[in-house]
């Protein structure tokens, strides 16, 4: 069985995503981080590194987490968290953010750039007001803001988005032929992506808007509970 629980990074909802985690009790937590990135967190107070856009992103983030309360990463270390104290296994899942800035620098094309540029440095400005609609719209209307990201940033979308779906999936797959239950902390950009290429029918889904809500899955995919799961998984090592 496989659980997808989207976050946003700006939120505070580390206590949520903790909550989760303990009440699925599953036997692997996957978080959508590298070592560079899950170190960082451990160790906070370094300054962002990395090309302009970069730091213009991690600035917009700060500033919006402190906003809802919270710290940028906070649920992904939350989840790390609540996975060790129930005995789970943590697998890091995410592309180096080096080498797909690196990437992004190399394959993306000037204009493409220059309208990335404008638009992160207008986004530090962004009011937590307009941030809750911005994500209220996305939870509505997710398929039209990903074809406007293709229209206007292709090379964005390819390198961010669609290639990480494709390697977070196949390591989210990989876990779950290793451990019975699985459940993959990614950002809910991703949920609807990675869901579909696993395209299994064991699934759960928790959105974003779930877990900041009543934490009821949205769509749940799941065709067995956890307890059959792990009944069929150890009648099949005997």
């Amino acid at each position: 069985m496989i659980i997808l629980l989207g976050v946003g990074h700006v939120f505070d909802i580390a206590d949520q995503v903790k909550g989760l985690i303990e009440r699925e009790r599953p036997d692997a937590v996957c978080v959508e981080l590298d070592r560079a990135r899950y170190h960082a967190l451990q160790n906070p107070g370094g300054k962002p590194r990395g090309r302009l856009i970069y730091r213009l992103l991690a600035k917009m983030q700060k500033r919006l987490a402190h906003q809802y309360g919270g710290e940028v990463g906070a649920e992904m270390l939350a989840a790390t968290r609540a996975a060790q104290s129930i005995g789970a296994a943590v697998l890091l899942i995410d592309v180096d953010a080096n080498e797909t800035f690196t990437r992004l620098n190399r394959e993306m094309p000037f204009m493409e750039k220059l309208k990335l540029g404008f638009s992160a440095l207008s986004s530090v400005f962004i009011s937590r007001k307009r941030m809750e609609e911005e994500v209220n719209s996305f939870e509505e209307n997710g398929d039209i803001y990903l074809q406007e990201m293709q229209e206007q940033f292709p090379t964005l979308k390819k390198v961010l988005l669609d290639d990480r779906n494709t390697l977070m999936a196949k390591r989210i797959d990989a876990a779950a032929s290793r451990y019975p239950v699985v459940l993959a902390v990614i950002g809910d950009g991703h949920v609807e992506g990675i869901a579909d290429l696993l395209d299994r029918d064991d699934i759960k889904v928790y959105r974003l808007k779930d877990i900041r809500s009543d934490g009821q899955p949205s769509s749940p995919r799941q065709v067995q509970s956890n307890a059959e799961v792990r009944f069929h998984f150890e009648r099949s090592l005997q």
